[in-house]
């Protein structure tokens, strides 16, 4: 990949390496093994319910699941209120499904086939009640820093020059110690979304003012 004048040549990468991915980088950079998930959906009346507060990476493990179900429809419900349609295909994945409206809920629920869902309130409840056997994967759960540690730099390694040698100084001077993670962790807790966005600033500070990158031993 030519860089031109980018500002991040100089450390053998084509981009700030924490900015927005798209669905296809998110699902590959996952790092999540999505095995026991999806041998829990066997039967046309099982669901799997991903809850957690923002930024813990609901759908992130819906796209890691998406890529091992090519025959999937994954559909995200937005915060204005859109009620996008709910094709008819089995397994249907549903970001955000606290923001169903009652009639395209009980549309969902109607249907049969394995069902995948993220969310911020508990719709175990609902979902039994139609007759559903429901599986929770709580995302609020704090990660293990090694895990962390291994999500972020990840995010580092793929922002790498491919034609480039890997193990430069430059480059390997970027990946986060463990002891930086165990800080990002006490300040923003397991918070994925808002440790990103912290490190994309600073990144941008590193490159673009010189400012140290992330100071902590």
């Amino acid at each position: 990949m030519k860089m031109g004048n980018s500002p991040f040549a100089r450390l053998q990468l084509f981009r700030n390496p924490f900015g927005e991915l798209t669905r296809a980088e998110r699902a590959e950079l996952a790092l999540i093994d999505v095995t026991a998930c999806l041998s829990w959906l066997t039967h046309e009346r099982a669901a799997l319910q991903i809850i957690g507060p923002c930024g813990h990476g609901k759908t992130t493990h819906l796209l890691a699941i998406e890529c091992r179900l090519p025959r999937s429809a994954y559909v995200y419900f937005p915060e204005d209120g859109a009620q996008p349609p709910l094709p008819a295909i089995r397994p249907l994945l549903v970001d955000e499904a606290q923001r169903l409206g009652w009639r395209r809920r009980r549309e969902l629920l109607r249907e049969t086939g394995p069902l995948v869902i993220s969310t911020h309130v508990d719709l175990a409840p609902k979902l039994r009640r139609a007759g559903f056997d429901v599986h929770t994967l709580d995302l609020a759960v704090p990660k293990r820093a090694v895990q962390l540690q291994s999500i972020l730099n990840s995010r580092i390694a793929a922002s790498r020059v491919a034609s480039d040698p890997p193990g430069t100084a430059a480059l390997e001077s970027l990946y986060l110690t463990l002891d930086q993670v165990v800080a990002l962790q006490q300040r923003f807790g397991s918070n994925i979304r808002l440790i990103e966005h912290h490190l994309y600033e600073a990144f941008q500070r590193f490159v673009e003012k010189g400012e140290p990158w992330l100071p902590v031993s």
